[in-house]
């Protein structure tokens, strides 16, 4: 590896460079016809841009084109976004909380602090007990999982699942029938033991695990974390010849930038909601740190190009250390894909209904790709993408009969998930979309 040498940076001298030099944030409105651009300049720092990053992904922004630069000491991002309708971003809260969380009040603002986001907290966090699971995926595991938390009297109030590679990855926060963070030492143990005993029934030659998440981290980010320390991107070059027509593929490739001393990382694939988030969660969490990017749509597709280096400053020269990052990012960008089939539900919240929904789609022959469950109010809204066991597309016929069994007690809607749609998602925590807008309408009336 090429390495580059590096400045020392006094931290004092970062404390009184972001006193002299506040973070900026400006929303404009007027420069683009069909767009708002969010201007964001501020002294860098390890890990700002996916910082920013996550923030717009959080407040469910389509990012339609960026342009990143961070050499040196200062670091300036412009971002052309739209909310999930295409529109520009008007909303006076909106507008507000956006130049506090990235502005110079972003450190000490408490609306910030209690923004509603998908986060994993601490062993309790409020009124629930986060938990996570890893282990080999198989048809009815959701299912089965569920229904250990149900018998124990746990609800879950907010989970995301994501399936890739024939690996699972679980977030879920529960809590009990009283809506109370479960502490007591011998239920969690009784729970951990039968989670554990399910998922290494399916498991091979990978260990399955179940723990209580400990520390703060973003919820996507740390199933991004859980999929990788897992090395799911291992097998995938042989599973995805098999999954995935070559015109499906993301295109990667890296080159050396030998002017400035970078590897520039170049990924062409089918645009969608959040891409740029799992792009630079992958690239932060494997060391790399973006200089320059640039980001934009045309048509269906995206087209990224990232300028990075490692953290001790190193360039990517060897043949291995670059097939690695392809199959890093690729694995990300295909975590998150769900073409096929979605069903959306809404019913009153109550211990036991993840399970009975879950059964219900394992008893049709349906398996989940991926999940989300939120709740707001007494109102639990439930997103599952779903293919049939083994693997193929849903019959539509399967779903209208599964909508009439599952409608006598909830309102459903089932939808078609195009392959190049940049469909808004469920929300695993504490907000919702417009994702159900309609549907949790109808519900209420």
């Amino acid at each position: 590896m090429a390495k580059v040498c590096w400045p020392y940076f006094d931290p004092e001298y970062e404390n009184f460079s972001n006193r002299m030099n506040p973070p900026r944030v400006s929303m404009d409105n007027a420069s683009c016809h069909d767009c708002t651009l969010i201007k964001v300049d501020s002294v860098n720092k390890p890990g700002i841009l996916l910082e920013v990053v996550q923030i717009l992904t959080d407040l469910d922004f389509i990012i339609t084109k960026a342009y990143i630069s961070s050499d040196g000491g200062w670091f300036m991002d412009v971002f052309h976004v739209t909310d999930q309708q295409g529109k520009k971003i008007t909303d006076s809260k909106t507008i507000d909380f956006i130049e506090k969380a990235l502005g110079p009040k972003s450190q000490s603002t408490e609306g910030v602090k209690n923004w509603p986001s998908k986060r994993v907290g601490v062993h309790s966090v409020g009124d629930h007990t986060a938990i996570e699971l890893i282990g080999r995926d198989r048809p009815g595991l959701l299912s089965e999982i569920s229904a250990v938390l149900a018998n124990l009297h746990f609800n879950v109030f907010a989970a995301e699942v994501w399936t890739h590679n024939r690996r699972i990855a679980c977030v879920l926060y529960v809590n009990d029938a009283t809506n109370q963070a479960v502490d007591e030492a011998n239920r969690l143990s009784l729970m951990e033991e039968q989670l554990n005993n399910i998922l290494r029934g399916c498991d091979g030659e990978k260990v399955a695990r179940t723990s209580f998440s400990m520390g703060s981290t973003h919820m996507d980010r740390r199933l991004h974390q859980m999929l990788f320390a897992d090395r799911d991107y291992e097998s995938y070059a042989v599973a995805r010849e098999v999954d995935s027509p070559p015109s499906l593929r993301p295109k990667i490739t890296i080159e050396r930038c030998e002017e400035k001393g970078y590897s520039v990382v170049s990924v062409k694939c089918k645009d969608r909601a959040k891409l740029m988030f799992d792009i630079v969660c992958t690239l932060t969490d494997m060391q790399y740190v973006v200089f320059h990017a640039t980001v934009s749509s045309d048509g269906p597709y995206a087209l990224q190009e990232y300028f990075i280096r490692h953290m001790d400053g190193c360039t990517l020269d060897t043949q291995g250390e670059k097939e690695r990052v392809i199959q890093c990012i690729e694995a990300a960008i295909r975590r998150r894909v769900s073409e096929g089939v979605s069903l959306e539900l809404c019913a009153k919240d109550r211990v036991g209904l993840l399970s009975e929904v879950t059964r219900i789609l394992r008893e049709n022959g349906l398996t989940v790709c991926r999940a989300g469950v939120s709740t707001r109010g007494e109102q639990a809204l439930n997103v599952f993408y779903v293919r049939d066991a083994s693997g193929n597309p849903v019959d539509m016929k399967t779903m209208e009969a599964l909508r009439k069994e599952i409608g006598k007690t909830m309102m459903v809607d089932v939808k078609r998930v195009p392959s190049n749609a940049k469909a808004p998602e469920t929300r695993g925590w504490a907000k919702t979309s417009f994702f159900f807008g309609n549907l949790l309408e109808r519900f209420l009336t």
